[in-house]
Formats: structure tokens, sequence, C-alpha cells
């Protein structure tokens, strides 16, 4: 794969695909996250004299132009950031687009207005695809690796394409975790559901040391050994897929870690009535919304211990400060941690910048669902054609 150092900008349009997928709250950027960590790529970019014509998507506007999905509240950060005009153009496509990425001279920076206005995005329509390359002289992906228009059917049309410093961190880190990781190897995972997750268990099971599980797959997990879980949530028809995979890590000598306890709500809201109770004495009453302090205290131990660490999903419903505490000392467990350490995923990366940890953590993904799909063992069709 091509690096951004393989690569002549001067006085050359550069389409880069980042990933500016941000939540947005009030009309702005609610976490920046994604937008900074593509900065390295846009300065270097900038400094060897480059036009850039920068390419996202932002929600699911399922191809139809909405103006709560539009990129202007990315322009107005980046244009900070960047500390220069940026450009929203009126559309991704089109006459009046190219006419304005035409006009544009060295250090000049376009944003194409959301990709996915346009259904044939997602399709990687090659009409599409064509009209977008006709925008670049240079490819550059620091984002994206799904199979869409402006990720792998626009890419073979432009002569000059390699991956953005993201992007080859992204796969170089990701890469040795599944390469070489050095033990022991812990895999902190979480979130709602074991079907999200499973794929990436079965593909680490030969790796890794141990799993350390929280979040409300945990209690699937639970379920499968006959525990009480109350009316926490739990996947029934993927009880057994549970039950079976704890048997094969058994086989394999790698430990699972379950919640002690937990901290149980009568309802998943703020100012619920909580209590932690231990994992045997689970209230049919009440549903699980985070692990308890003693499993906090065990899973911060497993960490500490570890040479490398990946940590994708919360440990329970961090988004309420009531229910936090769990995740927040995972945050922390990871950031002290003296190994390698490795962070995806979005709510992950949202909780790691809530505990003010994202600078003591060795990779954060921004990569989503794909890095899910890569550390599954899957082939990124985004990153292959840079190969190619």
């Amino acid at each position: 794969m091509r690096s951004l150092h393989d690569l002549d900008v001067a006085g050359k349009r550069v389409f880069v695909r980042a990933d500016f997928n941000v939540p947005l709250e009030n009309g702005c950027v609610g976490d920046a996250t994604r937008i900074d960590a593509t900065l390295p790529t846009l300065r270097w970019l900038l400094d060897h004299g480059a036009t850039l014509v920068l390419a996202s998507h932002l929600g699911r506007p399922k191809g139809k132009r909405t103006a709560e999905l539009s990129l202007r509240p990315v322009a107005d950060v980046l244009s900070s950031r960047l500390g220069r005009p940026v450009t929203l153009a009126p559309d991704c496509v089109g006459a009046e687009t190219e006419a304005l990425v035409a006009k544009t001279n060295r250090g000049d920076v376009v944003l194409l207005e959301n990709l996915r206005f346009h259904p044939e995005e997602e399709r990687n329509d090659p009409g599409f695809a064509a009209r977008l390359a006709r925008l670049a002289d240079v490819y550059v992906d620091d984002a994206a690796h799904r199979a869409h228009a402006s990720t792998t059917g626009m890419v073979p049309l432009v002569v000059e394409r390699a991956a953005g410093l993201l992007l080859a961190r992204e796969v170089e880190m990701l890469s040795r975790l599944m390469r070489a990781p050095e033990k022991p190897f812990v895999a902190v995972l979480g979130g709602a559901k074991v079907s999200d997750k499973i794929g990436v268990i079965e593909h680490l099971l030969t790796r890794v040391t141990s799993f350390v599980i929280g979040g409300a797959m945990a209690y699937t997990f639970l379920r499968a050994q006959g525990k009480p879980v109350g009316r926490s949530r739990v996947e029934d028809d993927k009880v057994e897929l549970a039950r079976e995979t704890l048997t094969r890590a058994a086989e394999a000598g790698v430990a699972v870690l379950l919640p002690l306890d937990h901290l149980v709500a009568d309802k998943p809201e703020a100012g619920a009535a909580t209590r932690v109770v231990p994992a045997a004495g689970f209230p049919p009453d009440m549903l699980g919304v985070d692990i308890g302090p003693e499993t906090a205290k065990r899973y911060a131990a497993e960490i500490a211990a570890a040479r490398t660490v990946l940590w994708n999903g919360p440990m329970g419903i961090f988004e309420i400060d009531a229910f936090s505490h769990g995740t927040m000392a995972v945050a922390d467990a990871l950031a002290a941690c003296r190994g390698v350490t490795v962070v995806g995923g979005g709510d992950s990366v949202a909780a790691l910048a809530r505990a003010g940890k994202t600078e003591a953590v060795t990779h954060v993904s921004t990569g989503g669902g794909a890095s899910l799909e890569f550390l599954e063992g899957r082939e990124l069709p985004g990153v292959k054609v840079l190969e190619d």
C-alpha cells in the first residue's frame, strides 16, 4: 500500500476521502475527534503544496438531501483547525462543483457536500465514481474502507493514489494486533449485542490471553451460564452461541471475565433508583446498567497486567453519569497501562475523550464498523484497492 510520502502533490488537486461522520448537537459538531484525527494528513498535503478536495459522508440521509446532515458544521471546524478558509461546495458532483474546484489555487481547501445525499455513493455506481474522479489529480484515503464509489469505485480512475497518515497507522496498528501481539493480550469488549462482536471474538480466540466482557452483551453470556440477569437486555437467540463460545474459549485456555457484581436500576434512565448487587443476587425486577465496583477493580487489574489491550464497547450506559463509572474505570486503566493500547468503536472513543485520556493510549481507531470487520479477518475493499 502506497503511503503519503510516496506522492508528489505540489500544485495538484488531492481528493481526500476522510471520515467526518461526527455527532451533531444543535447544528454544531458535538465531538471533533474524527476531524482532528485526519488533520496531520491535511496539514502534510498543504505543507507540500496541494489543493485539497475533501469528501465524507455524514449520518444516514438515504440518498436524500437534508439540511440537518449538511457538512457545513464540519467546514466551520476545519476552517478553525486549519487556520484558513474552507469552502463548502454546493454538492459533491455536478457542473457547479466542478467549476468551483477548477478555480482553486494551491493551498485552497474545498469540502464537498455529503456524499450520501446521492444513493449512487453506497451503490458504488460507476458513473457517479467517474464524476467524483474528475475532481482529482491525486487520491488519498484517510478513513473509509467499504466498497463505495468514493472509496473503491473512483480509485482506479485516478493515476496517483495512497493511504493517508491516519489510515496507514490504522492498518499498521490493527495488523499488529492480528499478527504478533505481545502477551498477555487482553480484549475488552462491551456494547449492546453479542451478535455485533461474535466475529471479533472468534477471530481473536487464538490470539488473546483473555476476554473482558461488559455492557449488555455480558448478560447474554451470563444467561448462557445459567446466572440471573433480571430484566437486563439479552439476545435470546444468541444464548446458545454464547455458551458455545465460552466452551471454545475454555478449550483454548483463554479466560473469559464476566461481571462479578452489577449496578442495577429500575429503568435505564437518569434519576432511576439504583443499587449494587452481586452476580448471584441479581433482583428479578431490575436491569443491569453498568458493571459493579468489584468488577471494575478486577477488570482494571487484568488490563494493568497486559502488554497489549484492545478495547471496543462501553461497560454500561455511560452516557448517563450515574451509569458511567465502569466505563470510566476501563478508560483510566487503559491510560495507565504500560503496554500497547488500542481503542476502537464510536462509544469507546467518546468515553475515552470524556475521561480526558485520548492522548494516553497508543492508538485511537476511528474506523468504526470497518475496523471491526478488519478484526474479524475480513478483507477491506478500500484498503485492497490501494494495494492494486
